[in-house]
């Protein structure tokens, strides 16, 4: 599952990086059974789910002009773009009227928004992600371009792996709008004090990774949502 060394972008062959590398490795065959699950699971869920994500987009759709599904450009393994889907839980354009995280009592939030926020159901399309490739259900949360440019080269193991819908340091850091509501400067404030603290959670996860800690992963997070 993993690239050949030689392959990776020259971004992410650095001495830092190889640690990680050789890590995963060495649990290849780990990589593979966990491509599998994410396939049969993100399956799964969205038929399982197909009638409670109907009627989200309803909701949506009543509730606030716009398209029922967000579109933006992040970044996953092997620091390729990728087009994340969720649905929408803002006001349509905000990314033209803000900043790029989201700060607590955030004005582009609409009413469905911040329902779907507080129980994570604006993450569901991403199970579209998931089955595609381009995501996995345990990984680092995907970033847009302008924070991973900023990553240090250890960071830059972290795109080893897809992106994850969940991951350690999600679950830690999951009232993260309320520590940059305070801030002057969200994105500067995220960029120099909780992205590098998320990503020792990140980091730490691909030392240990494992498919029972992927499990206990999600379990947490559903156990965090309750």
């Amino acid at each position: 599952m993993l690239e050949k060394w030689e392959n990776l972008p020259e971004c992410m062959r650095n001495d830092e990086v190889k640690k990680y590398y050789m890590r995963l490795k060495e649990k290849e065959n780990s990589l593979f059974i966990k491509r599998l699950f994410d396939i049969w699971m993100s399956v799964f869920l969205l038929l399982l789910l197909a009638p409670v994500l109907i009627a989200t987009a309803v909701m949506i759709k009543l509730d606030s002009p716009g398209p029922v599904i967000f579109r933006q450009t992040r970044v996953t393994a092997y620091n390729r773009d990728f087009t994340i889907y969720k649905f929408r839980s803002m006001v349509h354009n905000a990314a033209a009227l803000g900043s790029s995280v989201t700060v607590s009592n955030d004005s582009r939030i609409t009413n469905m928004g911040r329902l779907m926020r507080k129980y994570r159901i604006d993450e569901l399309p991403q199970l579209i992600n998931v089955l595609k490739g381009d995501m996995s259900f345990v990984g680092t949360r995907p970033e847009v371009r302008k924070y991973v440019d900023a990553y240090t080269s250890e960071m830059m193991a972290t795109l080893l792996m897809p992106a994850g819908i969940t991951s350690n340091a999600s679950i830690m850091y999951r009232d993260e709008d309320e520590l940059l509501s305070d801030s002057g400067n969200a994105d500067k404030t995220y960029i120099d004090i909780i992205l590098p603290a998320k990503m020792e959670y990140n980091l730490r996860s691909i030392k240990r990774f494992s498919l029972v800690s992927d499990v206990i992963t999600m379990i947490r997070t559903v156990l965090a949502v309750l």
